[in-house]
């Protein structure tokens, strides 16, 4: 009985350190993919560790900044989106930046929203550390 009870429980911290594990290599493989290559803004932010309901208002931020100082990002691609699922073939420009230019979005961008301020926080320590 007791050698049963010890088995499930390390059985269930295993499943829990394998689901941590999961989740950092994730993350990692994401930084790093950001580091290596052109992301999109929503992508470096969510890297970077900005809250999922934040990203799209701060990306969206410095879209306008990039806009304002005539930046071109330093790619751009068409792709199909299946976020809301089925098998539509609506494709999208897709803009792609690479962490010199973020940085200086970043540098420019001044939001008034407190978790803007935090999420560009973020991205520029994240950004900063590309150069």
């Amino acid at each position: 009985m007791q050698n049963s009870l010890i088995r499930r429980a390390r059985r269930a911290n295993r499943r829990t350190l394998r689901v941590e594990l999961r989740r950092r290599t994730a993350a990692h493989r994401l930084a790093s993919s950001c580091r290596r290559r052109p992301r999109s803004l929503a992508t470096v932010a969510i890297a970077a560790g900005v809250a999922k309901d934040t990203v799209t208002g701060v990306a969206n931020g410095l879209r306008s900044v990039a806009k304002r100082l005539g930046l071109t990002p330093a790619a751009t691609a068409r792709t199909r989106r299946t976020v809301a699922g089925g098998r539509a073939h609506r494709t999208h420009t897709v803009a792609r930046w690479t962490l010199t230019q973020i940085s200086r979005l970043t540098a420019a961008y001044r939001p008034r929203k407190a978790e803007y301020v935090a999420a560009v926080a973020l991205i520029a320590a994240f950004a900063g550390g590309a150069r």
